[in-house]
Parts: structure tokens; C-alpha cells; sequence
């Protein structure tokens, strides 16, 4: 009797916490959007999304800041999808099971390396032992690099959960593994290939410590018109102006690339979430 009343007491206790730190949590992320919204919703409009800086960032609009940020991500997910797809593949389909661990254990400390390091890994590399400078490019490779962990465990995952018996199948008919992989693990895992590139756009698009070794600069400049060029990008214009306005109209053009910064994540995921419920819903 003791003993039953105690686990209920105990379940009660641990349902009170577990809801208390949910509540907890959400409540510490509509705080943050809804800041977001009510500062930055009265700066972005039409004009100061579509013109170029001025003074510094403390006049004119994001255009090239937005354009700088999306070459950076997007170049990102391009270079690191095709290396992390790969990576996956080689994981679950090749590679023997007592080394799937050790492979893993690798993506997992590469993961955990702090952003500066990649900077300055950037920077001494890409930067100056490759000879491309303070570039663009310099910031595609060293974000493709950050994201690529968060990538492969994505799409592993998604592979891991494809069904035994579509491979069962393709073996049956008398596929080649390369067949296989082209013919079925693909295909299926098609929802978890782009939840992985979402995740892996998300961390690219909040990046800044890295980027700011390899690839930006602070001056308002457009695109790039060539490769050893660097970009300007929300994330170190929202960094320069937070730390150095003193006047009104810069304060209120930080939350309005903060505004920005966070839609283009939102853009991201909802979209890769359309994609995804869709392929889903065909299969």
C-alpha cells in the first residue's frame, strides 16, 4: 500500500516537472519571437528590405546584408549535401557495424568543436594557405563543413528507418547494391534528406563567429563579383549595429535584421516541411 501510493506520488511529482519545464520552454520561445515581432515589425518594410545600406548599417535598408546571408547559406547546403548523402550511405550501407560507431563518434566531436575554432581553422586554410582570402567562398566551405555533422545523422537516421523489407525486395529482384542505393534507400529517404538540409540551413543561416574569420565584412557592399570577394551578411550587420548605435533609427534597423534573420529561418523550415508532408503523402 506504502509502496503503491509512493509511485503515485513519485508519477505526480515527475508529470508537475515534466509539464512545468515544457510550459518553461515555451514560454522562453514566443517571449523571444514575440520581442522580435514587436520591435523589429514597425522597420521592415518594402524600402529598408530592398535598399542598400548606408552609414555604416545606421541608414538605408538589408538588400545586400539578405543577399549576402542567403549566397552564404544556401552555397553551404549545396557543397555539404552531396558530401553528407554520400557520407550516410557509406555509414549504413557499406561499412562494417563495428565501425559505425567509431565513424559516429568522429561526426559527433566534430560537431562539438566550438564555431571560433572553424573560423580560425577557415581563415588559416581556405583564407590564407589556399590563398582565398576574407571571401565568400572561403564562408561557403567553412559553413559546409559546420553543418555537415548535423547533415549525416539527418539523413542516417532516415535511411536507418526505411523498411527491411523494400531492401529485402530489391535484392529479390536481383539489384546491384549501387542499384539499390539508386532505386529504393534514395527515394525513401528522400523526407529525411531535406530535413537534414533544413536543419543544416538553419545553424548555416545563425552562424556568425565563423563566418566573421573567413567571409564577411562590415561595409555595405552588394554581391560579389568574384570568388575571393567577401559579402556582407544580417548576422555581422545585426552584430556591428548592436554593439555600436547610438541613434534611434540604428537601433530600430537592428531589429528589423533580427526580424529578417529570423523569417529567412522560418522561410527554411516551412518549407521543407511542405516538401516533406508531401513526399510523404505520395508514398
Amino acid at each position: 500500500m506504502i509502496a503503491a501510493r509512493r509511485r503515485t506520488v513519485m508519477g505526480t511529482l515527475l508529470h508537475i516537472f515534466v509539464g512545468v519545464m515544457t510550459i518553461v520552454s515555451v514560454t522562453l520561445l514566443v517571449s523571444i519571437v514575440a520581442m522580435m515581432v514587436a520591435k523589429g515589425a514597425t522597420a521592415l518594410t518594402w524600402e529598408f528590405v530592398s535598399q542598400p545600406s548606408k552609414s555604416f548599417g545606421a541608414e538605408g535598408g538589408i538588400r545586400s546584408q539578405i543577399l549576402g546571408t542567403l549566397l552564404l547559406t544556401l552555397g553551404a547546403g549545396f557543397v555539404s549535401l552531396p558530401l553528407a548523402l554520400g557520407t550516410a550511405l557509406y555509414q549504413t550501407e557499406y561499412l562494417a557495424q563495428r565501425l559505425k560507431a567509431v565513424s559516429m563518434r568522429f561526426i559527433y566531436a566534430l560537431n562539438g568543436v566550438p564555431t571560433i575554432l572553424f573560423g580560425l581553422f577557415g581563415y588559416m586554410v581556405f583564407g590564407i594557405y589556399l590563398g582565398l582570402g576574407v571571401s565568400w567562398l572561403s564562408g561557403v566551405l567553412i559553413l559546409a563543413m559546420m553543418i555537415l555533422p548535423t547533415m549525416i545523422v539527418s539523413i542516417r537516421e532516415a535511411i536507418e528507418a526505411i523498411p527491411a523489407r523494400y531492401r529485402e525486395a530489391g535484392l529479390a529482384l536481383g539489384m546491384t547494391q549501387a542499384q539499390l542505393i539508386r532505386a529504393v534507400i534514395v527515394p525513401q529517404s528522400l523526407a529525411g534528406i531535406i530535413t537534414g538540409m533544413l536543419l543544416g540551413l538553419a545553424r548555416a543561416t545563425g552562424e556568425t563567429a565563423a563566418i566573421m574569420f573567413t567571409a564577411t565584412t562590415f561595409s555595405g557592399v552588394d554581391l560579389p563579383q568574384a570568388i575571393n570577394e567577401p559579402v556582407t551578411t544580417l548576422q555581422t550587420h545585426i552584430l556591428l549595429l548592436s554593439q555600436e548605435a547610438i541613434h534611434s533609427s540604428a537601433t530600430d534597423a537592428v531589429w528589423g535584421a533580427a526580424l529578417m534573420l529570423m523569417v529567412l529561418v522560418f522561410c527554411f523550415s516551412l518549407g521543407a516541411f511542405v516538401v516533406r508532408s508531401r513526399l510523404r503523402f505520395a508514398a
